[in-house]
């Protein structure tokens, strides 16, 4: 019996550990907004199913952490789901550390926040010991500089080369230059992807060439369309890709489309501090509503059948896709003196609300803001 190599044995070895750690970390313990690590009092980890949202730790590095870590497994095998996770991860949890105009940072990421304690000054303390607005710099200094050095790297995370394949994992206007199939290619994308449903890329070899245009098709789509040089395309999804296989001529272009309806999101029903509750998202950006645009934001019930629509705003916030719809605001009528009643004296308001995407939260007034809307009647 051939004896295999120990150095191909550890490393079949760890790659099973990798798995394993993706596996019970993406599907346990990891919020909505990739962040990760709920647990100030160790920085990390504690029982699966274990986020809260007012105390979540899930630091700004955490979730760097993380996409490094999809990275390296996207290089060792080309599986949507690590992009899928690092494109939440890059859109939602780790972009929500530094301020728009990047001279502000966060440490610790929550889910909600009941703004300043009574009293407290522009910038105090939020419920669970965070900041609910950012600091310029840390005593302990480590998420501004994998920050900085995250950003600076982007276009490293974009695509991925085979023999005779172009893997395209993330979509972003820019242009790139790959090695495949024997020759130089130059892929060209024209979008404003994660606003606009639609990317356009222009393939350019050097000489005409053989080889797979791969094209991730994210887990949040459930419909899209190809195009090649103008005509619709149909291609195999593999692992996550579409697979688009021709003879590539300089100047051929591919234009994908996907569809990015607003979505209601459950959390597992062992997240019991979101059950019965939902979240916002459209394509890969979640959304959060903030006491600056929805008056007592604590308080608002969002009925299941309440209609939701996007609307791009270029004076919000450096021109992002708002969420609007109609709510259900609690009533503070008839409650002077008690603190409990029965429940069917509780008196509703409809009112109309506006959800910004989470990463852009506390670049304006210091207050309240959640992820997560509890359900109310239709």
């Amino acid at each position: 019996m051939t004896k295999r190599p120990i150095a191909l044995l550890l490393g079949a070895s760890l790659l099973a550990a990798c798995r394993r750690l993706w596996a019970d970390a993406t599907q346990h313990k990891m919020y909505i907004t990739g962040g990760v690590g709920p647990s100030a009092r160790n920085e990390g980890f504690t029982q699966a199913y274990d986020l809260p949202n007012e105390t979540a730790y899930a630091e700004t590095c955490a979730s760097i952490a993380l996409a490094f870590f999809a990275h390296r497994m996207l290089q060792i095998e080309a599986d949507g789901r690590y992009a899928d996770v690092l494109e939440r991860a890059l859109y939602n949890g780790i972009l929500s550390g530094v301020s728009l105009d990047g001279k502000a940072y966060f440490y610790a990421n929550p889910l909600a926040s009941l703004g300043p304690a009574p009293g407290a000054k522009t910038g105090g303390m939020a419920s669970g010991g965070h900041t609910s607005s950012r600091a310029p710099w840390f005593g302990c200094a480590c998420c501004p500089p994998n920050l900085a050095r995250l950003l600076a790297s982007l276009g490293r995370y974009l695509y991925s080369t085979g023999p005779a394949a172009v893997f395209v994992h993330l979509y972003a206007g820019g242009e790139a230059s790959l090695e495949t199939a024997g020759t130089t290619v130059r892929v060209t994308q024209a979008t404003e992807y994660p606003w606009d449903e639609t990317v356009r890329l222009t393939i350019e070899p050097a000489q005409p060439a053989a080889f797979d245009l791969m094209l991730r098709i994210p887990a949040w789509c459930r419909r899209h369309t190809l195009r090649v040089n103008g005509r619709p395309a149909r291609a195999p999804l593999v692992r996550g890709y579409a697979r688009l296989r021709r003879t590539w001529q300089a100047g051929d272009t591919v234009t994908l489309t996907l569809a990015m309806p607003v979505e209601r999101v459950a959390a597992h029903p062992r997240v019991f501090t979101n059950a019965g509750k939902a979240a916002l998202q459209r394509g890969p950006v979640v959304y959060c509503l903030e006491e600056c645009d929805n008056p007592r934001v604590l308080s608002l019930v969002l009925p299941p059948r309440s209609r939701l629509t996007a609307r791009r705003d270029r004076r919000l916030l450096g021109g992002v896709v708002a969420i609007e719809g109609q709510a259900l605001r609690l009533e503070e009528q008839g409650w002077r003196g008690r603190l409990y009643a029965p429940a069917v004296a509780q008196k509703t308001r409809p009112v109309r609300f506006r959800a910004i995407p989470y990463f852009a939260w506390a670049n304006r007034k210091v207050g309240a803001m959640t992820v997560w809307l509890p359900q109310g009647p239709a």
